[in-house]
């Protein structure tokens, strides 16, 4: 993928860039201060030739603290910060003499003892390099703290991936054992070509299952057209007693989800509701927008939660409890998920969740 070149980077993406830059503009402010500062005080413009060395004399030097400082970084504390302090002390002093000896050279004629001049240059070259090195040690510690939080960050979503994944592959062998045990039972009463049929639509399913990231999503009208899939094989079974019916409002057609969200509900209701009736049940699918959210609702004429025997419990299996965890993983607290019994008999699951259409960095195919 192409990378627009006109697209701003981060000031600090390239650190030895950003210390070049930092390095020649701090010190090109600090000559142009202290050379306006001259002036204003009536000084002549010999002045600026002290000043000009000084800098230059500053700029060398701590290039050479800068190296210091970088294997500083890795000692102890106490390391760090002791030999930092003699770094600054000998450096302030090393620039200090120059200056002085400068001046004198300059100025012959003064009667400003040699070690005034150098205590004075000291002190003010001292809080200068202090400064400077309060500024090194300070941005290399943000950069520090920036790219453990991006680090954190990336082993977080790569957690949150594993995590996702491993609750999709929950669902795959579950319906995998139900199908192929279907097959072999229609194997034994030599129904071959039921058998055969259903081994196709299961080929299908698959494909579609394999192909596709744990972590993808889909849109909601793909996700309907996998059910519609699963549901063929599961009619194959059941045959009338399954009654599926899907009313998909078109605004939320293109609304994304994770892949797979929706079948286990349709599972669940299938063993609950279809199988334990002679009559067996409708299974009904219906999405509509609800706001800026997406509201789909899976219900099923089945006994509900009236007959405890038919449904013991919300937790069926791997299948509420997981899209649960799904849909936090995905949307964390912008969403909600109900399950209840419908009245006069049946049982729906509710779910809302935000309304995104557009593309994610990781579709299905």
């Amino acid at each position: 993928m192409s990378v627009n070149p006109l697209q701003p980077q981060p000031f600090f993406a390239d650190k030895n860039r950003a210390f070049w830059q930092l390095q020649s503009l701090g010190w090109l402010g600090t000559f142009v201060l202290r050379g306006a500062s001259g002036v204003a005080n009536g000084q002549d413009l010999s002045f600026l030739v002290p000043v000009l060395i000084s800098t230059v004399t500053g700029y060398s030097v701590t290039l050479l603290m800068a190296v210091i400082f970088r294997a500083l970084l890795k000692q102890r504390p106490i390391i760090t910060w002791g030999a930092s302090i003699v770094a600054v002390v000998a450096s302030a002093a090393l620039c200090a003499f120059i200056d002085a000896w400068v001046f004198a050279t300059q100025n012959q004629s003064s009667d400003t003892a040699g070690l005034q001049l150098f205590l004075g240059a000291f002190y003010l070259t001292v809080t200068l390099l202090g400064a400077w090195s309060a500024l090194y040690y300070a941005i290399n510690f943000f950069l520090t703290v920036e790219e453990q939080a991006d680090q954190l960050q990336r082993l977080e979503l790569q957690a949150s991936n594993a995590q996702l994944a491993m609750l999709r592959y929950q669902l795959n062998p579950h319906f995998l054992f139900n199908t192929l045990n279907s097959i072999s039972t229609l194997v034994l009463l030599k129904q071959t070509d039921r058998a055969n049929a259903m081994l196709s639509r299961l080929s299908s399913f698959l494909r579609y299952t394999l192909i596709n990231e744990p972590t993808a999503q889909v849109t909601l009208e793909q996700e309907v057209e996998t059910l519609k899939l699963y549901l063929e094989i599961e009619k194959m079974r059941f045959e009338d007693r399954l009654r599926p019916a899907f009313h998909i409002d078109p605004a939320v057609a293109h609304a994304r989800l994770p892949s797979l969200l929706l079948q286990p509900l349709v599972e669940n209701a299938i063993k609950y509701a279809v199988t334990p009736k002679e009559e067996g049940a409708e299974i009904s699918v219906m999405a509509q927008p609800a706001g800026e959210n997406v509201r789909i609702v899976v219900s099923d004429t089945g006994p509900g939660l009236n007959e405890i025997a038919a449904r013991p419990s919300l937790s069926t299996g791997v299948g509420l409890a997981n899209i649960r965890d799904r849909l936090f993983q995905a949307y964390g607290e912008r969403h909600s998920f109900d399950a209840r019994s419908t009245p006069g008999g049946g049982f729906s699951v509710t779910i809302e969740m935000p309304l995104i259409t557009e593309e994610s960095t990781k579709v299905a195919a």
